[in-house]
């Protein structure tokens, strides 16, 4: 059972198993930066940073990181995974200059049988070999038992005549991993509980899987037993369903837990992102505190809750990564929610213009999955800027346009009390669109201005999804003026902000009532 105020250890193993995911393969600069940030920023406690004897390349990587933990002193920090085969992977590791070499052997019979082809005692004794020439070489050795889970499970009498054989031998860290992700929470505990209590002098990690999803529950549960270190990856990166994630794990041990960790937190989103850059993998936006819309309120009434006090606040805080709560505006936004983002961009309405942002805000919701505070200044400005008139209304409209092809348009629109159909041919969505209406406003005689000017924007830093004012400038007898359209396709602003002329039109026209 963990007891408080006991340190548990953490190694990251991004390097090593993490890059065993599908289609990921880090640069000697990409490792090196990364191991920088996991050893200086984030602070764990070691780092598993390659296998011997893969590459050139992979040599050079391990020969940069150790050069640069040398200087800072951490070298011991960092480790790299090698084989049971005598000299060949201590005298590679040695070469790039590494302390540490990690030595993958059998922890199952099932493997030990069928893949090696040799008995219990031929494998212990290549393993013994292989550790005797790396203590001669000057390396600390730790031991993975490969396929322990299953090993246990099947055997358990294996493990343990293995344990008894190696026990001894100056392994500093023996390492148990949940290598297919078989465990359950309860089997972790239990095994690991037993494995302690039969063998009291050596110290245990754990290393899980991902496959059923439950790599931080199965690494508590470790951790609960009493094992010393646990093993996790950056974004869950590794083969199959990864390893467990070092932000879900080294948080839920600090606040389930209340145990001692290295970790700094407030670097666990930065280290997420670099990885996320580096191995071209994205992460969902809800992953747990990495992900981007993790610390967002969507709904109305939690915003409304937080404001009169955290209601929906825990200790998850977005304070301790370095970041800030969010308040998502779209259809399900309350007035709490807008209320929060003018806070944020240190903007005041009153109550009556609070109500008319808010409800164009629930109107755009519907036609885009989220409105960013950098739209909302767009919002504002068409909300307090309409006085629309309700003379004309487009009720809908569809447009298709394709590649080397003139586009068309099909709108219903409603004039007063009456309905009118009509389609229009042109270059490209908005002029299909003018020549569809400007059949109906010739049918009630109603003037249609030209178009002088056309403007486009969206929010500066906005993406491919931002909201779009179209500013249009509009000419007639009288001078020029300008009207505004809002939506997230600039094709239904410019038509939104057209609409708005129009009415601005018939309103001022003579002998309207007639003509309808």
């Amino acid at each position: 059972m963990a007891k408080k105020n006991r340190h548990i250890s953490i190694l990251d193993t991004t390097l090593r198993d993490g890059e065993q995911t599908q289609g990921v393969s880090f640069s000697p600069a990409e490792k090196l930066n990364i191991a920088k940030a996991l050893l200086e920023l984030l602070q764990v406690d070691r780092v598993e940073v390659a296998s011997a004897r893969v590459s050139e390349g992979e040599k050079e990587a391990v020969a940069n990181i150790i050069e640069w933990a040398e200087t800072v002193g951490v070298a011991e920090k960092v480790e790299v995974l090698g084989f049971v085969d005598y000299k060949r992977s201590v005298d590679w590791i040695k070469d790039a200059g590494g302390h540490v070499i990690n030595l993958l052997a059998k922890g199952s019979e099932n493997h030990c049988k069928n893949q090696l082809n040799k008995t219990l005692v031929q494998h212990v004794s290549d393993i013994k070999k292989t550790i005797n020439y790396a203590h001669k070489q000057k390396l600390g050795v730790n031991l993975y038992l490969e396929d322990w889970s299953n090993g246990y499970r099947d055997n358990p009498q294996y493990v343990y005549d293995l344990m008894t054989r190696l026990q001894d031998v100056g392994i500093n860290h023996f390492m148990l991993p949940d290598t297919l992700g078989v465990l359950t929470p309860d089997e972790v505990f239990a095994s690991l509980q037993d494995m302690l209590q039969r063998f009291p002098g050596c110290k245990f990690d754990f290393h899980p899987h991902n496959d059923y999803g439950l790599g931080t529950a199965n690494a508590l549960a470790a951790v609960k037993a009493g094992v010393s270190s646990v093993h996790c990856t950056v974004n869950c990166l590794g083969e199959r369903a990864g390893n467990a994630s070092l932000a879900e794990v080294t948080v839920n041990i600090r606040d389930r837990m209340g145990l001692d960790l290295s970790i700094d937190e407030s670097h666990l989103v930065r280290l997420s992102q670099l990885v996320e850059n580096f191995s071209n993998k994205r992460i969902a936006d809800n992953a747990p505190i990495v992900g981007a819309d993790v610390f967002t309120q969507t709904s109305g009434i939690h915003a409304d809750g937080d404001k009169k006090g955290g209601l929906y606040q825990t200790k998850l805080s977005p304070e301790r990564f370095s970041r800030r709560r969010s308040y998502a505006l779209g259809k399900m936004s309350g007035k709490a929610s807008l209320l929060k983002n003018l806070e944020k961009l240190d903007i005041s309405l009153s109550d009556e213009n609070v109500e008319k942002v808010l409800s164009l805000v629930v109107e755009l919701g519907d036609s885009k999955k989220r409105i960013t505070s950098e739209d909302l200044p767009f919002i504002i400005a068409e909300a307090l800027e309409s006085k629309d008139y309700n003379h004309i209304e487009l009720i809908n409209c569809s447009i298709t346009s394709g590649l080397e092809l003139e586009s068309t348009a099909s709108i219903r629109v409603r004039i007063g009390d009456e309905e009118a159909l009509s389609a229009g041919i042109g270059n490209g969505g908005f002029d299909a669109f003018m020549n569809a209406l400007s059949k109906v406003l010739k049918k009630y005689e109603i003037p249609l201005p030209a178009l002088a000017d056309f403007e486009v924007r969206i929010p500066k830093g906005g993406k491919t999804d931002a909201l779009t004012e179209a500013t249009i400038t509009w000419e007639n007898e009288q001078g020029t003026f300008k009207t505004r359209g809002v939506h997230s396709n600039q094709v239904f602003a410019a038509m939104a902000a057209t609409i708005r002329m129009v009415n601005m039109q018939i309103h001022k026209q003579k002998g309207y009532a007639k003509a309808v």
